[in-house]
C-alpha cells in the first residue's frame, strides 16, 4: 500500500487546531425543560397530539404550553386542549393568550376561566393579525403584550411567560427598541421570556449579553425547534426573519426524499445545538415539538433528562 506524498495527511493533522471536548456533566443536574404543542384540527391530529403528550410527559417537564392561532382562530381548541391536560394528566399547562381582536373584558374572562380551572400559567403574546393583515390594537383591548401582562396580573397571580427575539422582532423599529419592549413585559410582571426559534447559538448568546446590559435579569429560555423537514423550517425561518446558517442548509441538502437519513441528520444538528448551549451554562430549554415526540424526546435524553422510573 502506498500513500500520496502530496496530501501530507499526518503532518496536516498534527498541525491542525485541537478542539477540546464539551464539558462532561457527570454530576450536573439535568436542565429544566418545557414543551409547546398546538391544538389539533382533526380527530387524527388529536390522536397524534395525545400520543405526543403521553410520550413526553414521562420526562416530567416544568410545564407544557398550547398555542393560540393568528387572530385567536384556535381559541376554543386551545381552551379544550388545556383543560384536558389539566383533567387527564399530571402536567402543568400554560395557555397562550393574545391581544388580537378582543376587548380587555373578553381576554380577562378567558383568563378567569383558566384560573378557575386550575391553569395558573399564561404565555402572554401580542399575537398576529389573521390572514396576513397588519396588526392594529383592538379599540377596547390590550394594545401590546406588556399591557396584557399587566392586565393579567390584576386578574390573578398568574405565572406569565413572554416572547423574546434574539434576531429582533420583524416589526420592531430597532434591536434596542425590541429589547426595551422585552424589558417592559418583564417589568410588568412576566416571569420569564422564551425565545423565537434560532439556529445559530452565537446569535442567542450575544442576545443574552445585550439583554443583561439592558438591565434584564429574568431567565431568557432558548426556544429549540428540532428540524425534521428542512424545507418547511426554512420557509418558517424566512417568515420570522430567523437566519439559517449555510452549514445547516448544506447538511440537509439532497435529503428531501430520504426520510431516515434526514432524521439522523436532524438529531445530530439539534443535539449539537443544545449541548453547546448547555456547555455555555444554559440550564433551561423550551422545545417546539410540532406535536411530534421522538426527536424532542431523544434530544432531552442527550441533555441528561431521563424519564421517571416505573413503579416497582
Amino acid at each position: 500500500m502506498t500513500h500520496s506524498p502530496v496530501r501530507r495527511t499526518l503532518e496536516r493533522w498534527a498541525q491542525a487546531e485541537r478542539i477540546a471536548p464539551l464539558p462532561a456533566r457527570d454530576d450536573a443536574a439535568p436542565p429544566a425543560i418545557s414543551f409547546e404543542f398546538f391544538p389539533p384540527k382533526t380527530p387524527a391530529l388529536e390522536t397524534q397530539l395525545w400520543s405526543c403528550i403521553e410520550r413526553l410527559a414521562t420526562l416530567r417537564p416544568d410545564f407544557v404550553s398550547v398555542t393560540y392561532g393568528a387572530g385567536g382562530s384556535t381559541q376554543a381548541r386551545t381552551h379544550a386542549t388545556v383543560l384536558r391536560i389539566v383533567k387527564e394528566t399530571a402536567l402543568t399547562p400554560a395557555a397562550h393568550l393574545t391581544c388580537v381582536g378582543a376587548t380587555k373584558e373578553a381576554v380577562n374572562e378567558v383568563a378567569e376561566r383558566y384560573w378557575a380551572a386550575g391553569v395558573k400559567h399564561i404565555v402572554a403574546l401580542r399575537g398576529d393579525a389573521p390572514n396576513g393583515e397588519t396588526y392594529a390594537p383592538h379599540p377596547g383591548g390590550y394594545a401590546f403584550a406588556a399591557d396584557l401582562v399587566e392586565g393579567l396580573k390584576k386578574v390573578a397571580d398568574f405565572e406569565i411567560s413572554v416572547a423574546a427575539y434574539p434576531e429582533t422582532h420583524p416589526k420592531a423599529s430597532s434591536p434596542e427598541a425590541d429589547l426595551d419592549n422585552l424589558k417592559r413585559k418583564l417589568d410588568a410582571g412576566a416571569t420569564r421570556a422564551i425565545t423565537q426559534v434560532f439556529f445559530d447559538n452565537a446569535v442567542f448568546l450575544r442576545f443574552l449579553d445585550r439583554a443583561l446590559a439592558a438591565g434584564i435579569t429574568a431567565p431568557i429560555v432558548p426556544g429549540i425547534l428540532p428540524v425534521t423537514n428542512f424545507t418547511q423550517a426554512q420557509k418558517f425561518a424566512e417568515a420570522c426573519r430567523t437566519s439559517v446558517p449555510n452549514w445547516m442548509a448544506s447538511m440537509f441538502e439532497g435529503l428531501d426524499d430520504d426520510v431516515e437519513t434526514r432524521r439522523m441528520v436532524a438529531a445530530a444538528v439539534a443535539a449539537e445545538q443544545v449541548r453547546l448551549l448547555q456547555a455555555n451554562g444554559i440550564d433551561e430549554f423550551h422545545f417546539y415539538t410540532l406535536n411530534r415526540p421522538d426527536l424532542t424526546y431523544a434530544i432531552a435524553r442527550i441533555l441528561g433528562v431521563k424519564p421517571e422510573a416505573p413503579a416497582a
